[in-house]
């Protein structure tokens, strides 16, 4: 997939690398801004919602997440090296990660890159975008990562809610740990 996004356009592997790894949403992608990004961290703190002004002019606007929280979150190395390569080529030309224009990104411009993308990868049409977001936080649970830092990194206000909506990935994890529990008993018994 990420492949394919590099024929899209140049920064779609980025957006699709750092929704992967973010669990970020698509609204949240588009509100980056190449101030957000300190050594191997990005500040989490905005979105991008397309609404009508009092004028009835529809555009892209600058507003808090979806839960009005602010979030840092730490990037693998190999994300650090992408996000540096790009502020390289454009981090002169604006403050926008996704846009080279003054105003903010409208975040169907990286639904679109999504969407050819997957076609060009000939991936099935029923995943979504989104399902990064699901992703990130079905490994993240499923490798032993505890709710709370996975609920902090999805942006979420309550570890309950992301325990529930991934229940699956925690059941598959207890599987493992019943597993490595009862190898360890197991080899104490023949002690």
């Amino acid at each position: 997939m990420i492949a394919a996004a590099s024929e899209v356009h140049e920064l779609a592997p980025l957006a699709f690398r750092l929704g992967a790894e973010m669990g970020a949403r698509r609204s949240e992608l588009a509100a980056l801004r190449w101030d957000k990004f300190v050594g191997d961290k990005v500040v989490v703190d905005g979105q991008i919602i397309v609404s009508t002004d009092a004028d009835g002019v529809r555009a892209p606007r600058l507003r808090p997440t979806k839960t009005g929280s602010r979030r840092v979150v730490t990037l693998s190395p190999a994300l650090v090296a992408m996000v540096q390569e790009a502020r390289a080529k454009y981090g002169d030309v604006t403050t926008w990660l996704f846009t080279p224009d003054a105003d903010p990104p409208n975040p169907d411009r990286i639904g679109w890159w999504w969407r050819r993308s997957r076609e060009l990868a000939g991936i099935e049409s029923r995943w979504r975008l989104h399902d990064l977001r699901h992703w990130s936080a079905t490994q993240s649970i499923a490798s032993g990562q505890d709710v709370r830092t996975v609920a902090h990194r999805l942006g979420r206000a309550d570890p309950a809610m992301t325990l529930r909506v991934y229940a699956h990935a925690v059941e598959r994890a207890d599987e493992a740990l019943a597993q490595i529990l009862g190898s360890a008993l197991d080899d104490r018994e023949s002690l």
